[in-house]
């Protein structure tokens, strides 16, 4: 049925109750028929006949077998430098200090330095691990323990230079607001296997981010697919709780009562959005149960948590990857953790290499964790930023900055493991100082349509009609980067 006829026809109800009335007693007509699209049935009921409320998560087949089941995005808000990280490059300490050459910057716009700002090298050392002689900082101890089960993307490349355009370009493949995130688009197309917890959780350390909660909104999906943010310390979801005095018994009574008037609601107007209400009332009421035995980490082993460097009872990116672990068992088809603290426009170095200290550890130990209990194979965990940095170096005395490296979306590194992905690998190749990608590029629209078709989906066919057009989370571009395919 169409979308923009469900809106029409929504504003008439609206309008005439008597048209509403007749609709929903005498089960003829459009109004019918759109209602009866909405819930999948195939025939209009008649007056007083039972409506039965379609759960909108349950599991849904994608379109060819999928390598993975569940996603766990690491989102390093900020931008890690890629060349302090992962993209170590000889050349820059040659030309420490020395301008850029002309020709490489022509044309480049920056958000606060200019093009010609002189090199900047790194100032850790790097060396070569695991079977793979993957290349890494020093400052990644624990990701080296782990690199012959990553595949390692230096060539990822970005349309968008700040923060906020770019954190929403990565997670809802557009710069503008009112997307689907990736999240949203993923339990769409695949609903959750999770009856007790939301299909697409999200958990945050150190900052918020550029982007808000674009980054996990659902856009003009339904609402019910939308990312459901858990609070750092005390019930995860505000009012959680039951109230003093108020019991589970009487507490169920009063959701039927308000189910019952919400359906009659629903059978009157065919609102969608009273669906998803009905559905997040009653994921709140299992929730009560399920949320806090999940945010309990004093159950895990104590080996488990010094592995991952996780304290019960504390906020922080290492109890954040515990706890992803915990809700990709328990079903959750999307974990999402956003850590904004990377954006180094002044000593880069003192900052990669706090960032990578409460980052480093956790991330590999999520790795490790989910190969240990056979997870991974069915978990595509995906490590990175919005763009990456710059080869120059940024000064600028009157804000306060002294060697730092300004955004740069021509060039950054991810990593990503398990779910189908070809372990201890390094993908693509930039040029001697790191600007621009000149092997194997990755735009951000091929990323995701790698981790669609990793799911089990053909990027093109995943789509959503929104006022006339069939819109997806690849837009009109992306391909799948084979390479990447175990």
């Amino acid at each position: 049925m169409n979308q923009d006829y469900h809106q029409e026809l929504r504003r008439e109800a609206a309008k005439f109750i008597s048209r509403r009335w007749f609709f929903r007693e005498c089960g003829v007509g459009l109004g019918a028929m759109a209602l009866a699209s909405l819930l999948g049935e195939t025939s209009a009921r008649g007056a007083g006949a039972k409506l039965e409320l379609p759960d909108p998560l349950l599991p849904k087949a994608p379109h060819f077998a999928p390598k993975a089941k569940h996603v766990i995005y690491l989102f390093q808000a900020g931008a890690p430098s890629q060349l302090d990280l992962f993209d170590y490059k000889p050349t820059l300490r040659q030309y420490d200090g020395k301008p850029v050459p002309a020709s490489v910057v022509r044309g480049q716009e920056y958000a606060f330095i200019k093009p010609d700002a002189a090199l900047f090298a790194t100032q850790f050392q790097f060396q070569r691990h695991g079977q793979s002689g993957a290349e890494l900082s020093e400052v990644l101890p624990g990701l080296a323990g782990v690199v012959d089960d990553v595949a390692i993307v230096r060539s990822m490349t970005t349309d968008a230079f700040n923060h906020a355009p770019g954190q929403i370009l990565m997670n809802t493949g557009s710069t503008q607001f009112g997307r689907p995130a990736m999240g949203a688009w993923v339990t769409y197309g695949l609903g959750s296997e999770s009856r007790d917890l939301p299909g697409f959780v999200v958990l945050s350390s150190a900052g918020g981010t550029s982007g808000g909660a674009s980054n996990w909104g659902c856009g003009f999906l339904p609402t019910v697919y939308q990312g459901v943010p858990f609070r750092r310390s005390g019930d995860p979801i505000l009012s959680l709780s039951d109230p003093a005095g108020i019991t589970r018994q009487m507490q169920r009574r009063s959701l039927d009562t308000l189910k019952r008037l919400n359906l009659q609601h629903l059978q009157a107007t065919g609102d969608p959005e009273i669906a998803t209400r009905i559905n997040a009332f009653e994921m709140a009421f299992r929730m009560q149960t399920s949320a806090p035995e999940l945010m309990d980490l004093r159950k895990e082993p104590k080996e488990v948590l010094e592995m991952y460097g996780a304290e019960p009872g504390k906020s922080s990116f290492a109890n954040n990857c515990l706890l992803a672990r915990r809700l990709v068992e328990r079903g959750v088809r999307f974990v999402q953790l956003f850590h904004e603290a990377w954006d180094h426009h002044s000593d880069v170095t003192g900052g990669v290499r706090t960032q990578a200290g409460l980052t480093d550890k956790a991330s590999a130990a999520l790795v490790k964790d989910l190969k240990q209990r056979g997870l991974l194979d069915q978990t595509l965990v995906v490590w990175g930023g919005e763009f990456g940095r710059t080869p120059m170096v940024e000064n600028n005395p009157d804000v306060g900055r002294k060697l730092g490296r300004d955004h740069h979306p021509q060039a950054f590194t991810m990593w990503l493991a398990g779910g189908g992905i070809k372990p201890g690998i390094t993908l693509g190749k930039t040029d001697e100082i790191g600007f621009h990608v000149v092997e194997d590029k990755v735009h951000v629209h091929d990323l995701h349509a790698t981790l669609l078709h990793l799911l089990g989906f053909d990027h093109t066919r995943l789509t959503y009609r929104f006022q006339g057009r069939d819109f997806r989370l690849t837009d009109v571009a992306g391909e799948v980067v084979r390479q990447l395919l175990a």
